[in-house]
């Protein structure tokens, strides 16, 4: 393996995890955070929608101006935001305060999601770009994998407010690597060239192209059913299977597993039968699961078991979805990869948003809502899948299939 690119990756993908870190570690408080601050269920996964939709709202800022000023100045801005908004939702002292500090906190940690998508275009294209991507993933798979359990003996030993005490020195230990182990990827003549009129514009070109929207939608829809879980998951398998904090942190991080494993053979599958083929057939595999997920469970089969083997089956898949579509949507846009990284993690965001806070309404505490509003977001991202990348759809140039 060439140390110069696990260099990158190893940074790019501590980055990135920084803001997903402040989410799961969060997850297993969000039952206590209720009961602290006297707050219900909605208010309290409200605190989680904000932080989606102010880290997807963010980016759309600060993708342009990682193309106007380079991408390390951003980086730093997000960093301190974070650092604020961790600091204020420790010292929360109503679910109110909470939500606010969150909405900061996402901001900032916005950056740490929409500026590695631009460093990985910046130094590659192509499959060396998905191997790149799978490699920052593998990294950044540190956070959903160890961060749940970390949470809970966290908050069993002192507290929710502890979590976010804690995430502030992630936020530290990510600045100290972006000042040593991570050089300027976008050159000063570039940055020349870029400036408010041209990211407009530039946004008005992604915005007319329809391989890009649909490549960006069906990760987004992915990244979507995620965010259901997310926001679920704690209620339904607490507080309807019982289980304790700590074995709920596993049971999330034995997916969070599924899918960074299968995401690391992402750079030899596409290698060997093309990126767009890679979505098909793993977009095709993660609606089969999730649907057969929500027949089981609609036919009134309910258990654990059945719910755990499913959804580690679907999010597998999921993990070759990912990075191949992200790889694929940003090839052809190396000149605005700042502005292209920015808008697709907003679309990402807003569709994971919009679709938590739609479940949200016909969440009851039973698995039935959550697994069907997964499932729904798996159907649609594979009619997408087939409007993009079917035989129909526009053929991808060579390099990146």
């Amino acid at each position: 393996m060439n140390p110069a690119l696990f260099r990158t990756a190893v940074v790019l993908g501590l980055l990135t995890a920084v803001g997903p870190f402040a989410i799961d570690m969060y997850l297993p408080a969000l039952p206590s955070i209720g009961a602290d601050l006297g707050a219900g269920t909605a208010a309290v996964q409200m605190s989680l929608l904000v932080f989606f939709l102010s880290m997807g709202l963010g980016q759309i800022v600060v993708g342009p101006i990682s193309d106007m000023i380079g991408r390390k100045a951003p980086l730093y801005l997000g960093l301190v935001l974070f650092v604020a908004g961790s600091v204020g939702s420790a010292l929360a002292a109503s679910v109110e305060w909470l939500i606010a500090f969150r909405f900061i906190q996402g901001l900032g940690a916005s950056a740490g999601m929409v500026v590695p998508r631009a460093v990985v275009r910046d130094l590659h294209t192509g499959v060396e770009a998905a191997r790149l991507m799978s490699l920052l993933m593998l990294v950044f798979s540190i956070s959903p994998i160890l961060a749940p359990l970390t949470g809970s003996l966290i908050i069993e030993a002192f507290g929710w407010r502890a979590v976010f005490w804690a995430v502030t020195g992630a936020a530290a230990v990510a600045a100290v690597l972006l000042a040593t182990a991570l050089e300027e990827t976008r050159p000063r003549h570039l940055r020349a060239a870029s400036s408010l009129g041209s990211a407009l514009l530039a946004y008005r070109l992604l915005m007319g192209n329809a391989r890009f929207l649909g490549l960006s939608l069906i990760g987004g829809f992915g990244v979507a059913s995620f965010f259901v879980y997310l926001a679920s998951s704690s209620f339904v398998l607490i507080g309807h299977y019982g289980l304790s904090p700590s074995l709920y942190s596993v049971f999330f991080s034995i997916n969070a597993v599924a899918f960074f494993t299968m995401s690391q053979l992402t750079g030899p599958l596409s290698q060997r039968f093309g990126l767009r083929r890679v979505v098909r057939v793993a977009v095709a595999g993660f609606a089969t699961a999730m649907v057969t997920l929500l027949a089981v469970m609609a036919a009134g089969f309910q258990s654990l078991a059945v719910l755990a083997a499913l959804l580690f089956v679907g999010y597998g898949f999921l993990g070759l979805v990912i990075p191949t579509t992200s790889v694929l949507a940003m090839d052809d846009h190396g000149e605005i990869a700042g502005s292209a990284s920015a808008l697709m993690g907003t679309l990402h965001f807003a569709t994971g948003a919009g679709s938590m806070a739609v479940s949200g309404l016909f969440f009851d505490g039973s698995p039935l809502p959550m697994v069907t509003a997964i499932a729904a977001c798996a159907v649609i991202a594979l009619a997408l899948t087939q409007m993009t990348l079917g035989r129909a759809g526009r053929a991808a140039p060579q390099a990146a299939e």
